[in-house]
């Protein structure tokens, strides 16, 4: 919520929308943000229609946005925003591990990716660095695409799920999420045919014989990522 000793006129003001499906964590960035001279959050959504909806309101310079939520993924919502407000900045701020989704993340539009577990000074360090125009990734993440443009990172350092594309990986996290192929279907607004599709890639690219085995690893990956949370 916003503060409302601020103007909202007053253009010295930057305004923040903060998207995640977590109501508590919402409210910790909210807290963090405001208490920020300089900031303020003028808007705050649980999901991609929402947050869409709240920037054609609001018209924030910056939304801080989760990869993973309750009606699509954060990065599906990265790309809507960059067709609607080009001009408005977009950090993600995720419990995924950043080898996976940074990068996928920076070609979709975002500006800057930073994990939740990191100390909030670097949160808003992120922030103001997305807000400056200047991009922000972590020193780890910065070396490992630096060695990715040089061709010097190794074979056995790349995951499996590096291979997939944005739309199998989230098939796959539903996957692990517990979803049938007609639940995903209808949260990601496709048919049945297209997510078994996914389904057949997502085996041939992950060297799985099956869709038990496909099952099994999408849960146990989930469980992974999960736990970092």
């Amino acid at each position: 919520m916003p503060k409302p000793t601020r103007d909202p006129e007053n253009s010295d003001i930057r305004r923040i929308l903060i998207v995640d499906d977590h109501a508590v964590v919402r409210r910790g960035l909210v807290d963090l943000v405001n208490q920020e001279p300089g900031l303020e959050v003028c808007a705050e959504a649980g999901g991609a229609a929402a947050a869409i909806k709240a920037v054609e309101k609001h018209n924030p310079d910056a939304a801080i946005i989760d990869i993973s939520l309750g009606d699509t993924s954060g990065l599906e919502l990265i790309k809507q925003l960059k067709v609607l407000r080009p001009q408005m900045r977009t950090l993600v701020l995720s419990m995924h591990e950043e080898e996976l989704y940074c990068e996928r993340a920076l070609h979709a539009g975002a500006h800057g990716y930073v994990m939740k577990d990191r100390p909030p000074e670097q949160i808003i360090r992120a922030l103001r660095s997305v807000l400056n125009d200047r991009l922000y990734v972590s020193d780890r993440m910065s070396a490992r695409l630096i060695e990715k443009v040089a061709g010097t990172t190794k074979a056995a350092d790349v995951p499996l799920t590096s291979t997939l594309s944005d739309r199998e990986l989230e098939v796959f996290e539903l996957l692990g999420r517990g979803q049938t192929t007609g639940e995903i279907a209808d949260t990601l607004h496709l048919s049945v045919k297209t997510v078994q599709s996914h389904r057949e890639n997502l085996k041939r690219k992950l060297k799985l014989h099956n869709s038990t085995e496909l099952l099994q690893r999408a849960i146990l990956w989930w469980q992974e990522q999960s736990r970092s949370r």
